[in-house]
């Protein structure tokens, strides 16, 4: 392998690195503007609710207010939390699918650059067998990383309670 492979084999991995960094981050304000909305909306509702509580004319109403103003924030609180959850997923998904294709690419130069390598090795007779082992182990690498991500991403899925099976290949 030539030092300009190298180099580019780490540019490539540093560019990958920074992608998903600002993937995370993008995932991360996403996630922090949810929960500042669903803050600021349930302060409103307190207030509001609040409002309504001094207006009640007799303890049963009040008590039902309290109960129908609970149910409201349980509400808003769950489906805070479901799209928390679905942000996650959907941050998760692109990891995998990134990841993935950065495996995908790294591994396919370095069969490349392998390759290159066993034929200008000298070695007697060996080199097709190594490469041909390499390449075996590179693509059970491959299938191995495929099965955990699907696993990965089923396991994930199944948060959202759709009654779904995992079924990994």
């Amino acid at each position: 392998m030539s030092n300009e492979q190298i180099s580019e084999m780490h540019r490539k991995n540093i560019d990958a690195a920074m992608k998903l960094t600002q993937m995370s981050l993008e995932n991360s304000k996403r996630i922090m503007e949810l929960q500042v909305e669903t803050a600021r909306a349930l302060f409103e509702e307190s207030v509001s609710n609040a409002r309504a509580m001094t207006e009640a004319k007799d303890p049963q109403a009040a008590l039902a207010l309290r109960t129908q103003f609970a149910q409201e924030t349980s509400q808003r609180m769950m489906e805070a939390m479901r799209r928390m959850a679905e942000l996650t997923a959907e941050a998760q998904a692109e990891f995998n699918k990134m990841l993935g294709q950065q495996m995908a690419g790294t591994s396919q130069e370095m069969m490349e650059n392998f390759k290159k390598m066993m034929s200008v090795s000298g070695l007697p007779g060996s080199g097709q067998d190594a490469f041909a082992t390499m390449q075996k182990a590179f693509g059970t690498a491959k299938d191995a990383f495929d099965q955990i991500a699907k696993a990965s991403t089923a396991a994930f899925n199944m948060g959202g309670g759709k009654g779904k099976s995992v079924k990994v290949e």
